[in-house]
């Protein structure tokens, strides 16, 4: 069942119950986007918990019918993309990403409905994240035209096999059963189970990892891929999206199509081609340099291409489609949007003997100055 829409104006509602903190987030209608007040309060919140001996248990769920649908694309070309309220929501979304993927403490998310983009970098990296058959993922940022941030250059690049380049460039869907066969989420439950686990989470009074995994388990269930899905055309997905450019890609795939039962390849032509060029073209590198990169090293990664793509680096117009063909996006400028800032530009993420836990805040950047 759907997590019923809590009546509250706060856009995230936080609770302690016992040594259990749960977030609940709390913008239905909008499919529980997230924004920069939404980044604010989760940051906070977390690093407040992570620092008190009586929370043990942090659980994260959706308000309705989606767990989240991530960012608010809108907001790079409605407010100005040069402004610094977009430079502020990447920096302080990034920077949250790494905490997520490091916090300290035993980690739930209760992921039921549409979780997307953004939104999924706060189920994906936690310790155990629980889907059900209402559950719907997908990273469709290339196929709009940006590039698959939030560090999902990193978690698809270390998918099995080249299902992480499949998933960056196609933004196809994936179910709660697919999303558990991929390495996506840890757990499957019945949606009709899930207020009854959450219950079972919260009376816990315990982060022990053994503990929790256990109270999962009593209402997990497995479950097998259904007979039509993607993921059983590992093979030819392996094949396909192997190849070194996203032409040969496309080659590769419409040969596969002819062949008796890849009828599905040829949709997935037809979706890539539809798709913006640059956006494809970022999104390959960014993955595939992800195999070699920690997750620090493809956060500050996807920080500058964010930050180049609202200076118009590479495109005047990624969202409008600029270049139109992937024959015209220039490689110099390709490479340009991977340059490595200046040390004081980066996205500063706390590492050994440099910045303590929490640091790197972007009050503490260059980037704040410019806001006065």
């Amino acid at each position: 069942m759907a997590q019923e829409p809590i009546k509250s104006d706060e856009v995230v509602l936080t609770e302690e119950v016992g040594s259990a903190r749960l977030i609940t987030l709390n913008r239905p209608q909008q499919l529980n986007v997230i924004s920069s007040k939404v980044v604010s309060i989760l940051a906070e919140s977390l690093e407040k918990w992570e620092g008190e001996d009586d929370a043990k248990l942090i659980v994260i769920k959706g308000s309705g019918r989606a767990f989240s649908a991530g960012g608010d694309l809108k907001m790079f070309y409605t407010e100005g993309k040069t402004d610094v309220s977009c430079t502020e929501v990447v920096y302080r979304m990034y920077w949250l990403v790494h905490h997520i993927h490091t916090y300290k403490k035993t980690t739930v998310a209760l992921v039921h409905g549409i979780v997307m983009g953004g939104g999924a970098s706060l189920s994906v990296p936690l310790k155990y994240s629980v889907v059900t058959e209402k559950t719907v993922f997908s990273v469709p940022e290339a196929s709009v035209g940006f590039h698959t941030d939030c560090s999902f250059s990193y978690i698809l690049s270390h998918l099995p096999g080249h299902l992480g380049e499949y998933l960056a460039l196609t933004g196809a869907r994936l179910d709660g059963k697919e999303m558990l066969s991929a390495g996506l989420a840890t757990h499957f439950v019945p949606s009709a189970k899930m207020v009854e686990l959450e219950k079972r989470l919260l009376s816990l009074d315990s982060g022990d990892e053994s503990a929790v995994s256990s109270a999962i388990e009593e209402f997990s269930v497995s479950v097998e891929l259904d007979e039509k899905s993607a993921l059983n055309k590992k093979k030819v997905i392996d094949k396909c999206f192997s190849q070194g450019s996203v032409e040969e890609i496309i080659s590769a795939l419409e040969a596969e199509a002819s062949a008796e039962g890849n009828e599905w390849a040829t949709e997935v032509v037809k979706g890539l081609k539809r798709s913006s060029p640059t956006g494809l073209k970022i999104t390959l590198r960014s993955v595939r340099e992800g195999r070699k990169q920690s997750l620090a090293e493809c956060l500050k990664k996807e920080f500058r291409l964010t930050m180049n793509i609202l200076k118009t680096v590479i495109s005047n117009d990624m969202y409008e489609w600029d270049p139109p063909t992937l024959n015209k996006v220039s490689s110099e400028k390709l490479d340009l949007v991977f340059e490595p800032f200046k040390d004081e530009l980066e996205l500063q993420i706390p590492s050994e003997g440099k910045l303590s836990r929490w640091g790197g805040k972007f009050e503490k950047s260059v980037y704040h100055s410019q806001k006065h």
